[in-house]
């Protein structure tokens, strides 16, 4: 699986490695990246915008984007969403967040704008990929989910292709 958007790899790519998954990692961050090194030395992470990465040349099983596209422009959104469906494999899970409504605001751990595309258009750019909401849910700390599956037959770039464990 790819974490985009990995940050210093704490506390979730540490939990997806502690469960035994090959992670690999992204975030545009230089001094998030070189934390990921120390904090994780043995996961693959590259130093890159999730939007303009080459995601290591390879297809994924899975893609976390936990606090992650409603940071980038509505552009960089779509066309991340766009590459996602290329990257998973026939029957792939897409895990972000993003709320549900079309909003802008100051995100609090960045204070960077962000803005929300809102359901309706995350569902119809997801669907031009082959990709489908399965299911959306809120947690405690009112983080919005989108848990996305790629269609067995979709037809998409990467089906048929599995990513191999390290």
């Amino acid at each position: 699986m790819i974490d985009l958007g990995c940050g210093p790899g704490f506390p979730i790519t540490e939990v997806l490695v502690a469960e035994g998954l090959s992670v690999f990692g992204v975030d545009a961050a230089p001094s998030f990246v070189a934390a990921f090194r120390r904090n994780l030395p043995n996961i693959p992470v590259a130093c890159e915008a999730a939007q303009d990465s080459r995601f290591f040349d390879r297809t994924f099983d899975a893609v976390l984007a936990w606090g992650l596209i409603f940071l980038l422009s509505p552009e960089d959104q779509r066309r991340l969403i766009q590459r996602i469906g290329g990257i998973l494999v026939s029957g792939g899970r897409l895990l972000f967040t993003s709320p549900p409504e079309p909003i802008v605001w100051n995100d609090a751990m960045t204070g960077m704008e962000s803005r929300s595309l809102g359901a309706a258009e995350y569902r119809s750019q997801l669907s031009a990929v082959g990709l489908a909401v399965a299911s959306e849910y809120d947690d405690e700390g009112q983080n919005h989910y989108y848990d996305v599956l790629k269609g067995a037959h979709s037809g998409m770039p990467g089906d048929g292709e599995r990513a191999t464990s390290e």
